[in-house]
């Protein structure tokens, strides 16, 4: 079982090492593409710097930054005045993410919505994934869900069922890059999708689902912890699947105001893999801090 960290490395942000570099949209109007450019060029220089710490570190489980280069939904990558030097980093990344054993997979935002009714925001969805699976393809990452692209259903409209049809529907309008790399999570409301209802996409279309700890609490969809994640393990083949695992932030503070869903910034409870082999990308907000700090009181080894 390898642990893993999202998209911010805190001991190297200190030294202003980050991928997250990004700027207001009136700014990018401003200043253009030359400087969503040199943004993003430095993201990716920043990225090779938290690979290498990750080695060190003893980390083989990253997930990779968003946000690599600003308003990306503006312009097609390679018309970055700095694309062939971008090209060359992303593709030394990716070669030292395999030289150093490193998984590297990435989580886009919620506005990414597959079973929407509305065109213009699946259209908007399929050109923010490629963005991703463009990137991965830099990267020379492999084209299969151990370089996932994940992401969640992000709306019922009404009838789950219709719903899904639609996410299956569109994932077909989907490139090569991304289909073979996506993933979907369950949800941490009721009302929303819990891995028993992903299944129905997953008999579909075959993506595998990324099984969530701390959303399953709220949305077991009548399966318990261990056939929840199961099931979603049954859906990865051969490939190690990825679960996510969080704490509330009520259990580590004393607030009524703290909303059950927040995630705490440390975790305190064993991660029980019930004996199954998969790879717990840790959605703490310390990120790796909380990695160390688990890593360093509980053997992971446990069964």
């Amino acid at each position: 079982m390898n642990l893993g960290y999202a998209c911010i490395n805190m001991n190297l942000r200190k030294d202003g090492i980050t991928t997250n570099r990004g700027m207001i949209k009136r700014t990018f109007k401003s200043k253009g593409i030359r400087y969503a450019s040199e943004l993003g060029l430095q993201n990716v220089r920043d990225l090779i710097e938290i690979i290498k710490w990750n080695y060190k570190n003893n980390i083989h489980f990253f997930r990779m930054s968003s946000n690599l280069f600003p308003w990306s939904s503006e312009y097609n990558l390679s018309e970055l005045p700095d694309y062939s030097k971008i090209n060359n980093l992303l593709n030394g990344v990716g070669l030292l993410s395999k030289k150093y054993n490193q998984r590297i997979t990435s989580h886009p935002g919620p506005f990414n919505v597959l079973v929407s009714p509305k065109d213009n925001v699946v259209t908007n969805t399929i050109a923010d994934l490629s963005v991703h699976g463009e990137v991965f393809d830099m990267m020379g990452l492999s084209r299969t869900p151990y370089n996932k692209i994940n992401i969640h259903c992000n709306g019922v409209y009404g009838d789950k069922i219709t719903a899904m049809d639609r996410f299956c529907k569109n994932f077909e309008r989907l490139p090569d890059s991304v289909k073979t790399r996506l993933t979907v999570e369950n949800d941490d409301k009721a009302s929303m999708y819990s891995v028993k209802d992903l299944m129905y996409i997953h008999n579909r279309i075959g993506i595998p689902i990324v099984f969530d700890y701390h959303h399953h609490r709220f949305n077991t969809g009548g399966l318990t912890e261990k056939e929840a994640l199961e099931l979603a393990i049954s859906t990865w083949g051969d490939i190690t699947p990825v679960v996510h695992y969080s704490e509330s932030k009520s259990l580590h503070e004393s607030n009524d105001k703290i909303k059950p869903q927040a995630h705490s910034d440390y975790i305190s409870e064993y991660i029980n893999t019930y004996g199954n082999n998969v790879d717990v990308m840790l959605e703490a907000k310390a990120k790796e801090l909380c990695l160390i700090k688990y890593r360093s009181e509980v053997d992971i080894t446990t069964p």
